[in-house]
Order: C-alpha cells, then structure tokens, then sequence
C-alpha cells in the first residue's frame, strides 16, 4: 500500500488546485464551486489569449504591415481602451448583474477573434492590414469594457486571506495551457502555407475563448451591497479627483504605474518586429521563445503565491520592479534564438512574480465598495501610458532603431522602480478607507 502514497498525494494535489491548495477545501461548498469555474475560466482564456499576444502582431506584419503600424496599433488599442474603462466601470456600479456585463463584453470581443479570420479572403494589401488592426483593437476595447466588473467579481469570488495561494494556483494553470497553446498554434502556423496557419490558429483561439466564457458564465455572483453612493453619484472630473483625494497610497501607485508603463511600451511593441524583420526568425521560434518563458513561471509561480501570502506582495514587487529594466538591456547582445531564450527564462520568472503581485496588491489597495470605479481609474492610467509610451516608442525606433528603445525603456523602468521603492508602502486592510466616506 505504501508504494501507492505519492500517487495519491500527486491525485490530492490536482484535485485542490482549483481552489488554491488544502486552504480551499475549508471554503463553503459555493464559495469552492465559484473558485473552481474560475479557475477553469483561467484555463481557457490563457489558450485564447496566448495565441493573440503571441501571433497577432506576426499575423498582421504577414498581412504587409510595417513596424511603425504595429506601434500604432498599440498606441490605438490603449487609447481605445482607457475611454470605455469608466462607462464600464459605471455599468458595473449601476447594475446588479455584474457578471452579465463582462459576459456580453468578452463575447462581442471574441467576435472580433473570428472576424479577423476572414480579413485576408475579403481584403487585399493595406486595406487588409487596417482592417485587421480596426478588428485587434475593437477585441481589446470590449475586454476592457468587462474589466471593471471582471474586477468586482474577482475581488468577491477569491477570499483575501488566501488570495495569494488560489491566484498563484490559477496563473500556474493559465501557463501551462498558455505554453501548449503556443506550441500548438507555431506547429500550426508552420504545417499551413501563408495565412492559412494563422487563420486556423486563430480559429482554434475562438473556441477556447467560447469555453472560458461558459466556466465564467458558471460562477454564482455575490449580490454588491444595495444603496452603494457610488451608483447613485453624479459623475464628474470633481468627484472622481475627490475620491482619489481619499486614497493617497493608491494615487501614489497610479503615479509609479504611469511611469512603469509609459517605459515598457517604449519597447514593449517592438520585440516581436525586431524577432520577424530584424533577426528573421520563424512562427516556430517565436512560438518556442514565448513557451520558455511559459515554462519558467510554470515553475515557480506556486511558490510565489505562497511566498506573498507570507511576506506581502510589495516586497516582491519592489525585488521584481528592479530585475525587470535588465531584461531589455540583454537585447542589445542578442542575436540568435538560444540567447533570446535565456533572456525568457528569466523573463518567466521576474514577470511572473510582477503579474501575481501586483494585482494582490492592487485589491489591497482598491476599497471594496467602488471595485469598479477605482479599477478602472487605475486601468485607464495603465492604459494611457501604454499609449503613450508605443508613440514615443515608434518615434525613437525611427531615429535610434530597436537597440534605442531598449535601452531608453530599460532606464525609464529603473526611474519606476526607484519611484515604488520611495512612494508606495503595503497597505493594511484598515488603511484602506470606504470610498464612500470621500463622498459623504
């Protein structure tokens, strides 16, 4: 019988990591239900959207798009997307039926996944390459549409004293299936001659969009609290500066962010042209280069979500915020695909620690009777300068080239992490005040 113990632990282990390990099966029967469809939702949106971040921009290049559109089409996509961030997030605090809305939203998106299937058999040339970009943004537009109440949802459905190990356990999922979802779309991409490979990679991204959306659709939503001020406020520039005004930490988070990510999207856009038009490298490559990052914070992703759940998600931040700059600075010697996926290792394992910690943060920071609202404040801003940094970015790439932007993202995400380090301190669950208390 004894030899038959780690098959059982190993079957143990499976069966609570949709719930965040043993911590979950304490839960209530619902609350373990709500965790589980949520997980799997993870599981699904993570195949789908492995397959667009990774191949959409190769897909659209293929199209005949030059590197200067594709930094448009970022500076577009961010900019689109922070004006429908605080109708959403309205939406969310006047309606009940939060779920429904990022429902509808994500369904309209994934929508635009199947249209841009069909851009090469109807267009032709540059005609195609705009079209296909109208269609990647309005995807992204709608996703962050659902955002604010995706958010609400989110901060209802993973209990905060356990947050730390469930999300490690679901983004530990999400990149596995992300990984297999790259290697299976690049094998695609490679079998089928021309667009024919990225069409069916997409296709195959839209059914495992359609999946997420029924385990989302599963999940039981907590009623939000009736008579919310928020719901009932007038909406003005006045009002939502007021309700900043109450939560200086979280200002000055929204501060270091803006400048964190106006100096990623510097470069942010660009890897993937530098990997197709400067370096020559196949779907193939650039499906293996994605999945090795996948690969590395598979590996470590459980361990970080019990390590914040232990010493709190700013220390994390802050170690990640600092080894994060040097990942561009190493493209300045990188010229073959084994150099490129040793960068991606540790580029696995410092935005791995980043993703999961700060959003633990953010939660930590957000009050929970206006989710939605300062979601989407905290959204719009990560958006802009996104926005901002892919137009400045396409300038500079212009003058200086690639090696350029590396280099002047890699300083700007030095100045950010500096800037964490001076301004933001982990909040208490009691430092957080009620948002109602700013307009009151």
């Amino acid at each position: 019988m004894k030899r038959y113990y780690p098959l059982r632990k190993f079957g143990r282990w499976v069966s609570e990591l949709p719930v965040g390990g043993s911590w979950g099966t304490t839960l209530s029967e619902t609350l373990q239900k709500n965790l589980r469809w949520f997980w799997f939702d993870g599981l699904f949106a993570s195949a789908c959207d492995n397959i667009i971040v990774n191949f959409i921009s190769v897909y659209i290049l293929v199209l005949g798009a030059t590197g200067t559109q594709i930094g448009l089409m970022s500076t577009f996509t961010n900019i689109a997307s922070a004006l429908i961030l605080l109708p959403g997030a309205f939406l969310a605090e006047r309606f009940a039926k939060r779920k429904g809305i990022a429902l509808s939203s994500y369904f309209t998106a994934r929508l635009a996944i199947l249209m841009l299937i069909f851009v090469p058999i109807l267009f032709k040339g540059q005609t195609a390459v705009w079209i296909a970009i109208i269609f990647s943004v309005t995807r992204d537009f709608f996703n962050n549409m659902a955002y604010p109440s995706w958010m609400s949802v989110t901060n209802d459905t993973v209990p905060i004293e356990g947050r730390g190990r469930y999300l490690g356990s679901r983004n530990f999922i999400m990149n596995i299936t992300g990984m297999l979802s790259i290697l299976l779309a690049g094998k695609l991409i490679t079998v089928f001659v021309g667009n024919k490979g990225y069409q069916v990679a997409l296709g195959l991204a839209f059914v495992f969009s359609m999946l997420s959306i029924f385990c989302y659709s599963r999940i039981k939503e907590e009623s939000p609290t009736p008579g919310n001020p928020l719901a009932i406020q007038n909406v003005s520039l006045r009002s939502i500066f007021r309700l900043l005004k109450s939560q200086p930490q979280f200002v000055s988070l929204l501060i270091v962010t803006a400048v964190w990510n106006f100096s990623l999207n510097i470069a942010g856009p660009f890897f993937t042209v530098q990997m197709v038009n400067g370096l020559h490298f196949t779907a193939t490559s650039i499906g293996f280069l994605a999945v090795v990052t996948s690969l590395t914070t598979i590996l470590t992703q459980n361990q970080i979500g019990s390590l914040t759940d232990r010493i709190g998600p700013r220390k994390l931040q802050l170690i990640s915020m600092f080894l994060i700059p040097l990942l561009p600075l190493t493209w300045l010697f990188c010229t073959k695909v084994w150099q490129i996926a040793i960068n991606n290792a540790f580029s696995g394992v410092f935005w791995g620690c980043y993703n999961l910690v700060s959003f633990a943060l953010l939660l930590m920071y957000i009050p929970k009777d206006a989710v939605p609202r300062f979601s989407a404040i905290f959204q719009i801003v990560v958006l802009l300068s996104l926005a901002a940094g892919s137009f400045v970015g396409s300038m500079i790439i212009d003058v200086w080239n690639f090696y350029g932007v590396c280099i002047v993202s890699g300083i700007g995400r030095f100045v950010a992490a500096f800037m964490f380090a001076k301004m933001v301190h982990e909040p208490s669950i009691t430092q957080v005040e009620p948002a109602k208390q700013a307009i009151s």
